[in-house]
């Protein structure tokens, strides 16, 4: 697994309104999803692939706050989701949402850590 950090989620009450707020405090490019529920957030320069291009750089999204997701998200990446729902519980995590996949792009799940902490996993399609 690369265990990298490669995505943050921020949930809104107002999405529309919290959009505002971050395109004109940072510069951020916010892009509605249509039927997703779901809003991009350009954070960095991006390659043709739309992954930032910058070493280091990562992009998000927003959402309607939910009542299992209520704060913001960090959300790392591993080579196989399943593997590490259960390692992330024989550790003493516990699965929030089990894998769903994201359109084509891949797979997300929440879980919480040991210390009773919200993050995300991704796997890529294909990975």
């Amino acid at each position: 697994m690369s265990g990298k950090v490669v995505h943050f989620e921020i949930p809104a009450d107002d999405v529309e309104r919290a959009s505002a707020f971050y395109s004109e405090a940072f510069g951020w490019e916010l892009t509605s999803m249509p039927g997703m529920g779901y809003t991009l957030i350009k954070t960095a320069v991006t390659d043709e692939r739309g992954m930032p291009s910058e070493p280091g750089a990562i992009n998000g999204g927003m959402f309607a706050r939910q009542p299992d997701i209520t704060g913001p998200v960090v959300t790392v990446d591993v080579d196989d989701l399943d593997a590490a729902l259960v390692k992330v519980a024989e550790l003493g995590g516990a699965v929030v949402r089990g894998k769903e996949a994201v359109g084509d792009m891949g797979f997300a799940a929440y879980f919480t850590d040991s210390e009773g902490n919200l993050l995300g996993l991704w796997q890529t399609a294909g990975a």
